[in-house]
């Protein structure tokens, strides 16, 4: 059990919820999204959306220095709604994505690890959904 808070980051996207939806969960955008700063890039993803199903997003450093799997199991799938999923280590995620006006506030919460503080984590996380919002805005 993790003992602390989930950590909640959220941005609002200029943009329907069905593109937002899409280019959320489709493997062929997560690659153009899922980084925190230029010098990362996901040159690998498989999504398998449903309950049960894996997803599994290669993240590495451009230089070629470092990289992770980034992967989980989905624990609910509401389309356009609701994704929540479980980490290999047990912590637990859910994305939130709301209609408001013309565009989606999208809502992430997680769980923290207890290797990195709460605060470069929330920054980490808050920069891939800044790069989300910057690349589903542009398309």
């Amino acid at each position: 059990m993790n003992s602390l808070a989930p950590i909640s980051i959220s941005a609002w996207i200029e943009k329907p919820l069905e593109i937002v939806w899409k280019v959320w969960i489709r493997p062929v955008h997560v690659k153009k999204w899922n980084n925190a700063s230029p010098d990362w890039h996901t040159p690998f993803a498989k999504n398998n959306l449903k309950v049960g199903g894996k997803f599994n997003y290669r993240m590495e450093a451009r230089d070629g220095s470092f990289g992770f799997d980034f992967e989980g199991v989905y624990q609910k799938v509401e389309t356009e709604k609701l994704i929540a999923y479980v980490l290999p280590d047990g912590r637990e995620v859910s994305i939130l994505f709301e209609k408001q006006g013309n565009g989606v506030l999208v809502t992430e919460t997680f769980d923290p690890e207890h290797e990195n503080s709460v605060e470069l984590q929330r920054q980490g996380w808050q920069a891939i959904l800044d790069n989300f919002k910057r690349y589903a805005e542009s398309i």
